[in-house]
Formats: structure tokens, C-alpha cells, sequence
């Protein structure tokens, strides 16, 4: 099951140098792609 960006995102944009299948898309809210997403957690790692 693929990560979930919650409301508390202050679209700081540390995921998205974090994710390596670049399943994170830019924008007023920030999104993930489950089709891309592998799991791995890197985005959470790095999310403030």
C-alpha cells in the first residue's frame, strides 16, 4: 500500500529529492502516485 501525504505537509519539498521512483508530484498539495510508490519510506524518513 502506497504512502500517504496528510494535510500536515508544509510542501517543504524534501520528499521529493528523497523519492527514487519519483512517485511524489509537486504542487499546492503535494501527492503520491500508488501505481509508482515502492514502499520504501525514504519520504518519511526526510518529512519534517
Amino acid at each position: 500500500m502506497a504512502y500517504v501525504i496528510n494535510d500536515e505537509c508544509t510542501a517543504c519539498g524534501s520528499c521529493l529529492d528523497e523519492c527514487p521512483v519519483e512517485a511524489i508530484s509537486e504542487g499546492d498539495i503535494y501527492t503520491i502516485d500508488p501505481e509508482l510508490c515502492n514502499d520504501c519510506g525514504a519520504c518519511v524518513d526526510v518529512c519534517l
